[in-house]
């Protein structure tokens, strides 16, 4: 798409402008963020991966380096190689400006793509927070249940179910709502994650780690203060039934941690509570 859009491309059209009435920032802001987050995911597979002190900073630049150019080269040949207004920017339309500039063959390879790199990133994300419950269920926090691997390929498989079930449950959800929502409660998320990782460092600073930044705590807070701040901005903008699944949410997950002591003395006969360790 790239080499065929050059004949074609116009400088100019690279300086068009748009409204800024004509944004909607709310929703530009989420959607920019969601793109760009999760990448801490791959913290959870760490105790997959041989050697994760080499493999995972050269992975992360290497995906880092792709990403923008999977972002920033097409787009400019769609928008330097054709002659269209912002309006047709919809949903698809990159697939489409592929179409008008190499025909229909690779309309539907750009297509195909974007099939196999939502497939991709929906493994991704499952496999990031599967492992999330094995860990816990190893730890004690959740029941053993979410431990148990398939004895063939060894994949938490008890995980997988339960996540693909609360993703069906979500999926009647308007994506701009998804997206917010999801933004919502992963900012929760890592605003917890810098505050443990901060603690673990001061309190376990020998503690054995799969990879270790090499940083001294004072440079550390300042590390985590920038994104901290992005993140409670990007909270701030959320719409009401996004505050209210999130806030919804993370009050059960509070109740339920703090509670699990009073369902054991209640319901001593559930087999799942005495697996729990809180």
């Amino acid at each position: 798409m790239v080499g065929l859009s050059v004949p074609k491309l116009q400088l100019k059209r690279w300086k068009m402008t748009l409204n800024k009435n004509d944004i909607d920032w709310r929703l530009y802001i989420n959607t920019l963020f969601w793109n760009l987050n999760f990448w801490d995911n791959v913290s959870t597979l760490a105790g997959e991966v041989d050697n994760p002190k080499k493999t995972f900073p050269r992975a992360l630049l290497a995906s880092g380096f792709l990403t923008c150019l999977g972002y920033i080269l097409p787009l400019m040949a769609a928008t330097g190689g054709l002659d269209v207004s912002m309006a047709d920017w919809e949903d698809g339309f990159l697939a489409d400006a592929a179409g008008i500039i190499g025909g229909k063959w690779l309309k539907i390879w750009v297509s195909a793509g974007s099939v196999l790199s939502v497939i991709g990133l929906y493994e991704a994300q499952m496999s990031s927070c599967v492992y999330q419950l094995v860990g816990m269920a190893d730890l004690g926090l959740m029941p053993k249940i979410f431990s148990r691997r398939s004895p063939r390929f060894h994949t938490p498989w008890v995980g997988i179910l339960v996540s693909t079930l609360i993703i069906l449950c979500i999926s009647f959800l308007d994506f701009t709502d998804i997206i917010m929502a999801a933004n919502f409660i992963y900012s929760l998320s890592m605003l917890l994650e810098f505050a443990a990782f901060l603690w673990l460092r001061r309190s376990m600073p020998e503690l054995e780690r799969p990879y270790r930044i090499p940083l001294r705590l004072p440079w550390l807070v300042g590390m985590c203060l920038v994104p901290a701040a992005f993140i409670v901005a990007v909270m701030c903008i959320g719409s009401l039934k996004v505050y209210a699944i999130g806030v919804g949410l993370t009050l059960f997950g509070i109740v339920l941690y703090f509670n699990v002591k009073w369902l054991k003395m209640f319901f001593p006969h559930w087999a799942w509570l005495s697996e729990v360790d809180i």
